[in-house]
């Protein structure tokens, strides 16, 4: 059965490369992105538009090519949760985490008993289409899903010692557009305020043995926390990506 690879590097404290995934339906934007070295990405059905099936493709293409998709779920519900699971994420980004007992509540539906409540319902396609027992296929799925929660307001942070004592976390994604908004800098990702913040949450997150990430849009970014311990790291997306090569090729060319 499938390792999930990355929740075991970020236990080594390795860092994890990603990208988002939010507009291209076509699952060779997964294959792409894993061709190119990237470790995970997650795919957003938050802000994204993708339905069910569109999910289940691009998770299915990098599982196949060894890309770790993870579902961004539109907000904490065991419908979203356990079916981004079923088409077959191995792990699920929580947005907007502000409440332990929610917080608790959510990882109870990405685990099956006794760890948790999620329903079985799985397809030989999550295994690979090997003989196992019921008893080790939830053995060996509870292990291997990720719980990847973003911090992105104040009052999550003034609530991260109860948060990150929730057990099941994995990692945290900090998301920075929300939180410059809340921190009342909107947009300023380099402001004294953010830098704070975002040290704030990575020395809570290592003090909890999570492990701390960020989205950024820009690789100076990505670099700067890289280099500060953050170690489960997205930068751009698939569209920024093609435009930012489209751009630079015009520009190059009609130079």
């Amino acid at each position: 059965m499938r390792v999930n690879k990355v929740k075991q590097a970020l236990k080594e404290g390795k860092v994890q490369l990603g990208c988002s995934v939010s507009m291209i339906r076509s699952p060779e934007i997964t294959r792409i992105l894993a061709a190119a070295g990237f470790d995970w990405t997650y795919l957003d059905s938050e802000h994204g538009g993708f339905d069910l099936e569109t999910l289940q493709d691009l998770a299915r293409a990098a599982n196949d090519n060894g890309l770790c998709p993870i579902v961004r779920v539109a907000e904490l519900h065991y419908a979203l949760i356990a079916r981004a699971l079923d088409s077959g994420a191995q792990g699920v980004l929580f947005p907007r985490v502000e409440s332990p007992e929610l917080l608790a509540q959510a990882i109870s539906w990405t685990k099956f008993p006794p760890l948790g409540v999620r329903g079985f319902g799985l397809q030989a396609t999550h295994i690979n289409y090997e003989n196992q027992s019921m008893p080790d296929v939830i053995a060996h799925l509870n292990e291997n899903t990720m719980v990847v929660l973003q911090i992105e307001t104040i009052t999550a942070m003034n609530r991260l010692d109860e948060l990150l004592s929730v057990p099941g976390v994995d990692a945290v994604m900090i998301g920075p557009a929300d939180l410059s908004i809340s921190l009342g800098v909107p947009g300023q990702f380099e402001h004294p305020s953010m830098i704070a913040a975002i040290e704030k949450i990575r020395d809570a997150c290592l003090r909890h043995g999570v492990a701390p990430g960020i989205h950024v849009r820009y690789l100076k970014l990505a670099q700067y926390w890289r280099e500060r311990g953050l170690t489960f790291l997205s930068c751009n997306s698939e569209i920024g990506f093609l435009l930012e090569k489209a751009q630079d090729t015009v520009a190059q060319l009609r130079g």
